[in-house]
């Protein structure tokens, strides 16, 4: 008999290549670099000026991060593929979306720099939980593309952890 093996997320769905380019979307992001999301998992961007904790989604209810504070108005949802349709997840944010191809040779990997980073006493316990006001809790890797800070999200951690505390 076949031993089954628990799938591990992996963060190489984060950014995928074709050619030696990468096509990404920029999501806009307060507080924070904008983000960078593979534009092959956007399944849907749909206005919606309400802030939101579940939005409801082609009969699927789905869990949203929130890219900006609950006091600013949102003006869209950007709906993300998931391994599986369980951990679909929504982005809500303000501005609009841009979309980017750039050569791999022209990212560089870079550290966050300090302003982004809320001091936290215990940061060991809250980078174990993605906590949304919390960057270095969601952080894959932050890079830059032509003198342009981005955030590259760990959406798989992003993803369980709101279905976890959603159910």
């Amino acid at each position: 008999m076949r031993q089954m093996l628990k799938h591990s997320f992996e963060a190489v769905s984060l950014l995928t290549t074709t050619n030696g380019m990468l096509d990404v979307t920029i999501i806009p992001a307060l507080d924070q670099p904008d983000w960078l999301v593979p534009s092959s998992l956007i399944l849907a961007v749909d206005e919606y000026r309400e802030y939101a904790s579940i939005y409801e989604w082609q009969q699927q209810k789905i869990a949203v991060f929130h890219m900006l504070p609950s006091h600013q108005t949102p003006d869209k949802i950007v709906v993300l593929e998931g391994n599986t349709s369980a951990h679909r997840i929504a982005l809500q944010t303000l501005g609009e979306l841009r979309q980017l191809q750039a050569r791999i040779s022209d990212v560089k990997d870079v550290e966050l720099p300090e302003h982004f980073i809320e001091s936290n006493s215990n940061i060991a316990t809250v980078s174990e939980h993605v906590q949304e006001e919390v960057v270095l809790s969601y952080l894959f890797q932050t890079v830059m593309i032509d003198d342009t800070l981005y955030l590259v999200p760990d959406l798989d951690k992003i993803a369980h952890q709101l279905v976890d505390v959603d159910g």
